[in-house]
């Protein structure tokens, strides 16, 4: 049985299609899914609640909380990772988990699917950064950006619990070699990207924090395996070198790059959400019509 963990913070406009996918093509007791509502202040749990769906309402909202109890309660393997707003359906569950549900010798131990984003109506700016990000190695050979991470029995057997940061898809990442990973391509999350230039701002700002404070504890009792390094000049040597003509681009990637860095280092964050609110407007507009 694969269980899926799903952490929710105010996600009630957008939990109901991703459970819907979910189940509507799921044989009965193929999925063993728990959404964990967090810290919320909209319907999110009485949403979520129905046939073959286990809700936990915690009251403090925090990702890492709302994994850790998610897991606590999962009973099967592989296991999925998933996020809210992600609308993937029982065969592209079936298909990720399947890439690592009886791994031997050289098999994977995690897998993501490919992923597509949404850049319909996005500013200039957005679309520029998202010119060079899309075309960045780290996500042909990482786990983040997906929004959707399955794991075998032996990957989840790397760790005991999410430590309390707010970079959990770096995390389950440093877990694995890149020889333990793999995407399936056949499979596609589609990725809502921030509708303003500062949505995309404050969502950077927020990885770059979380990012930081993971490396910051590699090494120690808290996060005890190496984390992957930031690989800073990749835009560059990776992308635009090969590719002058996003020159442009780059510059629009570089200034946010360089404008969510120095946020970053003047705000400090805690373990609870702070996510981009706009990226989830395109749900919920297709679900109100």
């Amino acid at each position: 049985m694969t269980s899926i963990v799903i952490a929710a913070h105010n996600e009630a406009a957008v939990i109901g299609r991703c459970l819907d996918a979910l189940l509507s093509g799921a044989a009965a007791g193929e999925f063993d899914i728990t959404v964990v509502a967090n810290g919320c202040t909209d319907d999110t749990a009485r949403v979520a609640a129905r046939p073959g769906v286990r809700v936990l309402d915690l009251a403090a909202a925090g990702k890492p909380g709302a994994l850790n109890a998610g897991d606590e309660v999962a009973v099967g393997f592989p296991r999925v990772y998933l996020d809210a707003d992600i609308v993937l359906t029982a065969e592209g569950v079936r298909r990720v988990a399947g890439a690592v549900s009886d791994p031997g010798p050289g098999d994977p131990l995690a897998a993501v699917p490919r992923r597509e984003l949404d850049l319909t109506g996005r500013p200039l700016l957005v679309r520029g950064y998202y010119a060079i990000n899309s075309r960045m190695p780290v996500f042909r050979n990482g786990l983040f950006g997906r929004g959707v991470i399955a794991v075998s029995a032996a990957g989840r057997a790397r760790f005991e619990r999410f430590p309390e940061m707010v970079a959990d898809d770096l995390f389950l990442d440093s877990q694995f070699s890149i020889a333990e990973k793999r995407q399936v391509d056949e499979v596609t999350a589609r990725i809502a990207t921030p509708r303003r230039t500062a949505d995309l701002l404050r969502r950077l700002t927020r990885v770059r924090r979380g990012n930081a404070q993971m490396r910051a504890a590699a090494g120690t009792t808290a996060v005890p395996v190496e984390v992957r390094p930031a690989a800073r000049l990749s835009w560059l040597r990776d992308v635009v070198l090969p590719r002058p003509w996003l020159a442009p681009a780059a510059a629009c990637y570089v200034g946010i790059t360089v404008a969510a860095a120095l946020s970053a280092r003047r705000t400090s964050g805690g373990n609870n959400w702070e996510r981009d609110e706009s990226s989830r407007e395109d749900e919920v507009h297709a679900k109100h019509g």
